[in-house]
């Protein structure tokens, strides 16, 4: 089947529509090395936290490239520091590593097989998100970036991330976090941080970005609802948090959709768990409600938490009974630079053609690059990897144990990254 980047390869390649463009041409990415990198990385995913043999993948190549990889940052992380030939700015290009407890349901010949035990359940292991994309993507890049070198102007600090998915325990930090409280950036405080991350809502060959709020903050929240425990036959013995806890859930939808201005913000809501009980006849005497919270505005995230509490304890203590709510922040919004936006949107369209980079619309998934993004301006944006003559609507998106993200997709990512850096570079170097 022909892919959108094989009918994009006359612009991928026509250096002489943009001077800079030449610059990534000449830089050749190992694309059958990135295939076989993602397909191994594929075969063998890891959890937050757990990612040895991951690391251990991406510092033998590093080493390879004749860099000094430093490991063990945030358990699993791999950072390696990139110095060019001339003076210029610095930069940090980011990609995560981690898989997720799903089981794959692909049918890929390389199709993880994987399994082990997350927060006390046996589960399957999988990259349902595409994290394999980024570390080969990356990795590919890294490559290029040292085959230049001699004439490369400034320096270039790879991470590679563990834990973006979240820590196998709750309540520890994430991967980004981590990395930054250990000292990743203290003696390299980049002037620019680049991200990136695969996404089926695209075709392969299209960039999703935007300039601002792009991906929502994350909160995880724990609900706990005490009642009086009784017999099922005569719950007025007792107080029900079974029954509390389900009016809270549907009072909180009502306070988003009567409280919030969603029209100016968006905000979602969602219980992802509800606990309670051990016996069909016996009402418990506590449930425990376990969700995440959702937005792009600080304001709107305290005025939404603030809301939820008090719609928790009232609803609870209607029903005679009391509610705790815990808030948990595991990563802010990311917002991507304005002003470093602009330079990175002529950037995304050399690469792939200014009809293929798209307006992202805002994202409600979160994503702990902010972290890094919170400390110096960064840009992060999307890779298309649904193939064409594929509706993206229908198909299986991120986090589904049926996510086959398109392997073109890397080439794309990886020009991508590699023109976003080399312009900043070259620019930077240029004014210095």
């Amino acid at each position: 089947m022909s892919s959108p980047l094989r009918r994009l390869r006359p612009l991928l390649f026509a250096a002489a529509a943009w001077p800079c463009l030449a610059i990534a041409a000449d830089a050749a990415l190992p694309v059958t090395e990135m295939t076989a990198w993602r397909r191994d990385l594929h075969q063998h995913p890891e959890l937050g936290g757990q990612e040895t043999r991951t690391a251990q993948k991406i510092a033998d190549h590093l080493r390879t490239l004749g860099l000094e990889p430093r490991t063990g940052l945030a358990h699993t992380g791999v950072v390696a520091v990139l110095k060019g030939a001339k003076p210029g700015p610095r930069i940090a290009l980011r990609a995560d590593m981690d898989g997720l407890p799903v089981t794959e349901e692909t049918g890929l010949p390389f199709a993880s097989k994987a399994t082990t035990t997350y927060r006390g359940q046996p589960v399957g292991v999988m990259h349902a998100c595409g994290h394999d994309m980024h570390v080969a993507i990356l990795m590919g890049v890294a490559q290029a970036l040292v085959a230049r070198r001699d004439t490369l102007a400034g320096e270039v600090m790879f991470v590679f991330q563990p834990s973006e998915e979240g820590p196998a325990e709750p309540g520890a930090p994430f991967g980004a976090k981590m990395m930054l409280d250990e000292g990743v950036w203290k003696d390299f405080t980049p002037d620019a941080v680049f991200g990136l991350h695969v996404w089926a809502g695209l075709h392969t060959g299209q960039i999703g970005f935007r300039s601002g709020p792009s991906l929502a903050s994350a909160d995880e929240w724990l609900l706990t609802v005490r009642g009086r425990q009784t017999h099922g036959s005569r719950p007025w013995d007792g107080v029900d948090p079974i029954t509390i806890g389900a009016q809270i859930l549907l009072g909180t939808q009502s306070m988003i959709a009567r409280q919030v201005n969603i029209a100016s913000t968006p905000v979602v809501l969602t219980a992802g768990q509800f606990n309670a009980g051990v016996r069909f006849n016996i009402i418990p005497d506590q449930a425990q409600l376990v969700g995440t919270l959702r937005t792009f505005d600080p304001a709107v995230r305290e005025d939404v938490i603030a809301r939820f509490r008090r719609t928790a304890e009232d609803f609870a203590h209607a029903g005679g009974g009391s509610a705790e709510l815990q808030v948990n922040a595991n990563a802010p919004a990311t917002i991507n630079d304005p002003a470093l936006a602009r330079r990175v949107t002529p950037s995304l369209q050399k690469a792939v053609g200014r009809d293929n980079v798209i307006e992202m619309p805002l994202v409600t998934v979160a994503e702990d690059f902010s972290q890094f993004a919170n400390v110096a301006p960064g840009a992060y944006f999307f890779v298309g990897t649904t193939p064409a003559g594929q509706d993206p609507a229908t198909m299986p998106i991120n986090h589904s144990p049926k996510y086959a993200p398109d392997e073109d997709a890397l080439e794309v990512g990886a020009r991508a990254m590699l023109q976003v850096a080399l312009d900043y570079l070259e620019a930077g170097a240029a004014v210095r």
